[in-house]
């Protein structure tokens, strides 16, 4: 993806106090708004784009699509949050950061260089069971006429093999999900999982990245 702009942050670099400190961009918290206004602008900045979109996450299925023939570039100035619920967004506009909001779960950047599309997409487990990253696939077939063999993409830091536990597994993920269960003890390998989710819509083995 070298002739896209990406980027991971973590919650350095910012102006939030306390238990937001310090770069915190969700603007559902307690945190100051201004604060909050001031981490959007430095991270804008950081990317280099005038106008950064972002969605109010849910844990849900719905992708939000963006296209550059139906939205005015005047509606996306600055920082837009949009007011409805995505956890994913979807465009082929220019100059526009998606931002995802992400703690252990997954945020998934696709690509696709011919149809220069671009979608980042949240999934936590919950999104994992609703397969939110395939229905991704789906929705950039339809709406923008990608091929899934000419997109690329990069799944972000997120909580590993060792660590996502699932005590209850058997009523909380489908059977599908138990081959990724380690041998030893009840956590699972959502890096593996998303993967096959991947593959399974067609995407190449080799244009997938995990960052661990």
């Amino acid at each position: 993806m070298d002739d896209l702009v990406h980027q991971v942050f973590s919650r350095q670099g910012g102006v939030s106090q306390g238990d937001f400190a310090s770069l915190n961009v969700g603007n559902n918290t307690r945190d100051s708004g201004d604060a909050v206004l001031e981490n959007r602008r430095r991270i804008q900045n950081h990317l280099g784009v005038s106008r950064s979109f972002y969605v109010q996450q849910v844990h849900g299925r719905e992708i939000l699509v963006l296209k550059s023939r139906d939205l005015p570039l005047e509606k996306l100035q600055g920082f837009v949050t949009h007011v409805h619920t995505a956890d994913g967004i979807i465009t082929d506009i220019k100059d526009l950061a998606l931002m995802i909001q992400v703690a252990d779960c997954q945020a998934v950047l696709f690509y696709d260089p011919v149809r220069q599309v671009i979608a980042n997409v949240h999934s936590g487990w919950r999104g994992s069971v609703q397969n939110i990253i395939g229905h991704c696939v789906d929705v950039m077939k339809y709406e923008f006429g990608c091929s899934p063999a000419d997109i690329l993409v990069g799944i972000s830091p997120s909580l590993g093999p060792c660590c996502a536990e699932f005590i209850h597994y058997k009523k909380e993920l489908p059977k599908s999900f138990w081959p990724y269960k380690a041998a030893d003890k009840d956590t699972f390998d959502f890096w593996g999982i998303s993967q096959g989710q991947l593959q399974e819509k067609g995407i190449s083995e080799k244009n997938i990245e995990v960052m661990g």
